[in-house]
């Protein structure tokens, strides 16, 4: 099945998420979402200073939080930011997150915006939107149907 990424997702903004136990979450979201570490940089103590994976094709940037400037959802109690991932498939991705260990946030949903979408909470407090695109709408469209959806 071809992907259907419009072409206003395929230049990114690389994420940098912080994790207590940074190593254990990279092993974690290899179970979870099939990533692979591309490198890491650890501390003397084991502490990962920053690592690097790929997940479904995007870099995602980790780290051992340094508490000062970063923190992790857990110590915050919430999140500022979910984390997309575009798949070709985010119902077996779903499957995969849950059985590793993630929280339903939000059950599948055909969304106006032209995805398919499921929501999931990480054991470290991170929000993972996960999608499979179904329709590339105009910004137009996806406003129009977006009132709509509002009752607007």
């Amino acid at each position: 099945m071809a992907t259907l990424r419009p072409a206003r997702y395929r230049d990114t903004v690389i994420p940098h998420i912080y994790v207590d136990g940074a190593a254990e979450a990279v092993d974690f979201y290899a179970r979870a979402f099939g990533a692979q570490e591309l490198f890491r940089i650890a501390r003397p103590d084991g502490r990962i200073l920053h690592s690097e994976l790929s997940i479904e094709g995007a870099t995602v940037m980790i780290g051992d939080p340094d508490g000062r400037l970063y923190g992790e959802p857990r110590a915050l109690g919430a999140t500022t930011a979910g984390l997309h991932i575009l798949s070709d498939d985010n119902a077996a991705l779903l499957a995969r997150a849950l059985a590793a260990g993630c929280t339903p946030e939000q059950p599948m949903t055909e969304m106006f915006y032209g995805a398919r979408s499921a929501s999931v909470r990480d054991p470290y407090g991170h929000v993972w939107v996960l999608l499979t695109w179904t329709e590339d709408l105009s910004p137009e469209e996806m406003e129009r149907r977006g009132r709509a959806a509002m009752g607007g």
